[in-house]
């Protein structure tokens, strides 16, 4: 176990915080600790109360270092919100030793030149990665090291996010003495878990459906192309059943989920369907959540004021979001791999169909994958954000792209009040600086 690298990723959501803790040998991520709570002080994916904030991670965190076994000491976090934006840029510059060969010093030069954008202050680059190459004017390539040319140019997709949204999310790690290695946009990082490399190739569009925001990533030829969030989550759901039924938020999300269990289940044989086998319309529009025992007394509810009458209507919403972002992108018609659904809220009952209907392209379930150990806790659709930042953290410095991607918090280390192990090595290293 010594000689494994450790990865953490921190899944900091609107409606839980997930911790998960891995080893990383010989390109296997094995999973030795997991935590999940819900979550307190964020809204749309952003943090508004900071030491709730603090509270849910620190608990997390805790919980999850006890099952492995071990304490933190960098993590990779995820973030999200409508703050998040993207545009594709490009870099040119002269290779360095055009007698020679492409080196990655060279690659990372031309990542770098398509950094080069015009930002406001209050805005900064998240994500630089490359979407593919051109060497003297020979276009398509994808990793130009060890090849010949003068010329080397990179078409370059660029997520930004807002200065301070990025900083109060760091901070509420920072405040835990746990330093942050990269903040990871969390659709990227669903990405990871749940798409096929052939997905990617012929274009795919993968939908996170959060608690409060839905998570657009746009993949063409193999690269990340387009990048957006929604601001309508599963827990606009939970509002519309409350509202409708007039009953509580937590009544609502109980029966959200009971409903999508139930429509898990097996159909029952006939026989089972009661002693005279007798299928009355009125027995069939009826639904019985009086196991839930809800406070509000709630017991029998009409199946299709509840899902044709709340649930359908804010999906079809949801759905025609997404095919807005998909025209806008321009990438509407590069996508013939279909549409990919992950997040919490694709347990939501009618959530494929719904997609289906409204952007009439094939639609499947993308449940985490490429991890073993403690999977338990980790194979469900919720928990494709936390295996995703695991995988990206796992690929390190040889991923590619992962080493221009990960942000560079130096700049602003200083301005960030800081406690634990990571006060005193700031402290330290001060007091040998004249």
């Amino acid at each position: 176990m010594a000689k494994d690298k450790i990865v953490v990723g921190i899944d900091v959501g609107t409606s839980k915080v997930t911790t998960a803790i891995a080893s990383v040998e010989e390109n296997m991520v094995n999973v030795i600790g997991v935590s999940t709570i819900p979550s307190k002080g964020l809204r749309k994916g952003q943090v508004v109360n900071i030491e709730e904030a603090v509270a849910n991670v620190s608990q997390s965190l805790e919980s999850a270092e006890r099952m492995a076994g071990l304490s933190v000491s960098s993590a990779f976090v995820s973030i999200g919100g409508t703050h998040i934006s993207c545009q594709n840029s490009k870099g040119v510059v002269a290779v360095a030793e055009p007698d020679k060969e492409i080196t990655q010093d060279d690659v990372r030069r031309v990542v770098e030149a398509s950094r080069a954008i015009s930002l406001p202050s209050v805005r900064e680059i998240l994500h630089a990665i490359p979407r593919h190459f051109i060497v003297d004017s020979q276009e398509g390539i994808a990793d130009p090291t060890g090849m010949s040319g003068v010329r080397l140019e990179v078409d370059t997709h660029i997520i930004t996010s807002s200065s301070t949204a990025s900083r109060n999310l760091a901070k509420c790690i920072e405040e835990l003495g746990v330093s942050v290695s990269g903040l990871v946009f969390s659709g990227l990082a669903s990405s990871y878990a749940v798409l096929t490399d052939t997905e990617k190739e012929l274009g795919v569009v993968m939908v996170d459906i959060g608690g409060g925001t839905t998570d657009i990533s746009i993949f063409v030829d193999g690269a990340l192309s387009y990048s957006c969030v929604i601001p309508v989550g599963a827990r606009n759901i939970t509002n519309d059943l409350a509202i409708g039924l007039r009953i509580s938020l937590e009544s609502a999300e109980k029966i959200k989920i009971a409903l999508s269990k139930k429509h898990k289940t097996p159909a029952l044989p006939e026989e089972f369907l009661g002693t005279k086998g007798k299928k009355e319309e009125t027995n069939k529009d009826e639904l019985d959540f009086s196991e839930l025992d809800l406070p509000e007394g709630l017991k029998k509810v009409s199946k299709r004021t509840l899902i044709d009458g709340i649930i359908r209507p804010r999906l079809t919403e949801i759905f025609t979001l997404v095919g807005i972002e998909l025209q806008n992108s321009g990438f509407g018609g590069q996508t013939p791999a279909g549409v990919v659904i992950t997040g919490g809220g694709a347990e939501t009952i009618g959530v494929p169909e719904a997609c289906r209907q409204r952007l009439s392209l094939p639609v499947r379930l993308g449940y985490p994958t490429g991890v073993t150990g403690l999977i338990d806790e980790l194979q469900s659709l919720p928990s494709s954000t936390a295996v995703g930042l695991l995988l990206y953290g796992a690929q390190g410095e040889e991923g590619g792209t992962k080493g221009w991607s990960v942000p560079k918090f130096s700049s602003f280390g200083s301005k960030i009040p800081v406690k634990g192990i990571a006060k005193k090595l700031i402290d330290l290293i001060k007091s040998f600086l004249p």
